[in-house]
């Protein structure tokens, strides 16, 4: 088994450190800040050490590369994007404090998704539809390696899926931007130039996300092992588990617990990284 260590800054005397206390038999470079200590082994300070040096860590066998998987799903708000777009659209309405309170109970697991979507979207009644391209344009930012990661996904014949508890005029820009294959995500109601404060058709919530990825699968034939899914809230935790590979992105500490992976220091190029 091989551990992966990667982070902002991984200094000699920390790879020093982790190669001693795994019994690591030897270390590879990866990257930039990212490193393979081969033949390492767990150890219970493992965790704290990383921790407290602000780096990821991950144990991958040695034979799992990137080309072995067929599929990646990912959600969008705060995993793909800096940004949780309907606290930015309320901001606009002067509500952000108030709807992104309700946001951050969601993503923790404290507030059903469809509850507090509905809630949320109906503070948005009113709003003209120029403030869903104010905040494209002028909020919107990719976490830092999306650009690498989607690169070195199509180069290795990924499929890849954006698919978001958020908004579809946000994820069909992305989509076209980075070059996904598919998207989904929810539609909000607009009529003569303003948000009703209403979603049009089926809520796109966990197990909303988790059918997605099944449908992929079942169109492609690709085995669930073949899928690395990423995300940072209680809602993709259904597709996280349904995935082989279950990446929790600068996540809630209850999908750091249940996924299969975290990577909590470094970019969304750490995800090419593990499997390199």
């Amino acid at each position: 088994m091989n551990l992966v260590v990667q982070g902002p800054k991984v200094e000699t005397r920390a790879l020093k450190d982790l190669a001693t206390m795994t019994g690591s038999e030897g270390l590879g470079r990866l990257g930039n800040n990212a490193f393979r200590l081969i033949g390492a082994q767990p150890h219970p300070d493992l965790e704290t050490y990383c921790e407290t040096h602000q780096l990821d860590f991950a144990f991958v066998p040695d034979n799992r590369q990137l080309k072995n998987f067929r599929l990646f799903v990912t959600d969008m708000d705060s995993t793909l994007i800096s940004i949780e777009c309907i606290d930015e659209i309320a901001d606009m309405q002067g509500l952000k404090a108030e709807v992104a309170a309700i946001t951050e109970a969601a993503m923790r697991g404290e507030l059903d998704f469809r509850e507090s979507l509905t809630r949320r979207v109906a503070l948005l009644k009113g709003l003209p539809e120029e403030a869903l391209a104010q905040v494209f344009h002028k909020r919107l930012r990719l976490n830092p390696g999306a650009e690498t990661l989607m690169a070195g996904l199509k180069q290795a014949g990924l499929v890849t899926v954006l698919v978001s508890g958020g908004f579809t005029y946000f994820t069909e820009r992305l989509q076209k931007q980075l070059g996904f294959d598919y998207a989904v995500a929810n539609q909000l109601e607009i009529r003569k130039g303003e948000l009703t404060g209403r979603v049009k058709g089926e809520v796109i919530d966990g197990e909303a996300k988790r059918h997605t990825l099944r449908l992929v699968c079942e169109h492609h034939g690709f085995p669930r092992e073949s899928v690395i899914a990423a995300g940072d809230g209680a809602n993709d935790l259904p597709m996280l588990a349904e995935a082989g590979i279950g990446i929790a992105y600068h996540a809630k500490p209850v999908v750091r617990k249940q996924a299969t992976h975290a990577i909590s220091h470094a970019g969304l190029d750490g995800i090419l990284k593990l499997f390199a």
